[in-house]
């Protein structure tokens, strides 16, 4: 099988693509061909705008159809692998009763202005996501979900007063890379009130490129899709290194 894909649309290799932008033009003629002119920029071509509306005041949407000849080398492709075994709920719990002898105490928030609470929810809340149990549904964890709009000192405050193991923090927000601020800021605070007694520092929502955990301070960064499972197993191996099903 050959590692040299293209895009598909119609057929097979055609190449054909489909993208969307906006640009600080008023509707109407001008705008579409500015955007036409930018699709070809990138290498599409020939190019079709196949949807455009008016948003706001002086901006237009638009959705790009056309053909690119970039060629995709699979081999090439570098991702993030899990180093770690993905365990059953009652594995987790098995290698935090046998091998910490207490709960694993985990703390989750959205901190700064997000109040998109649905990823922390889907992680920590009893129901789940996907078809899996959230954390608090693990007996041998102890889930504290503090919420949307959490000040970075006043989460690392009640971090330190639970004496938490780990640290869960989601982030939706993204406008202007606020995801990224949070992030440093949030790894700079409680490296600077607790040093190496810190907790366990996990960060995740959409945006969130997995190989950034180092860039940004902290020990693991989650993206889009993660399940309940991966958290949960992700915080045994990395809080008891020697965590195996017991």
């Amino acid at each position: 099988m050959s590692s040299i894909v293209r895009p598909y649309g119609d057929t097979t290799g055609d190449g054909m693509i489909q993208t969307s932008f906006t640009l600080p033009v008023p509707p109407g003629p001008r705008a579409e061909g500015a955007a036409l002119q930018l699709a070809t920029k990138m290498g599409i071509s020939p190019a079709m705008v196949v949807h455009s509306h008016g948003i706001g005041t002086g901006y237009t949407f638009f959705v790009v159809y056309g053909s690119v000849s970039h060629l995709v080398d699979l081999d090439a492709v570098e991702v993030e692998e899990r180093a770690y075994p993905l365990l059953s709920p009652s594995e987790v719990n098995g290698v935090i009763k046998t091998r910490l002898h207490r709960k694993l105490v985990v703390m989750g928030a959205c901190i700064g202005t997000d109040a998109h609470t649905v990823g922390i929810d889907a992680i920590l809340n009893l129901k789940g996501f996907a078809g899996e149990k959230g954390l608090e549904y693990y007996r041998e964890m102890d889930v504290a979900n503090l919420g949307a709009q959490v000040t970075v000192p006043e989460l690392v405050g009640q971090a330190r007063a639970a004496r938490a193991d780990a640290v869960l923090v989601s982030q939706v927000v993204t406008q202007k890379d606020a995801h990224l601020r949070n992030t440093r800021e949030l790894a700079g605070a409680f490296r600077e009130a607790m040093g190496e007694d810190r907790p366990l520092l996990v960060v995740g929502g959409p945006r969130f490129d997995p190989a950034m955990a180092r860039e940004l301070g902290v020990d693991k960064v989650f993206g889009r899709g993660t399940t309940p499972g991966e958290v949960a197993s992700y915080l045994v191996s990395a809080l008891i290194p020697s965590g195996e099903a017991a």
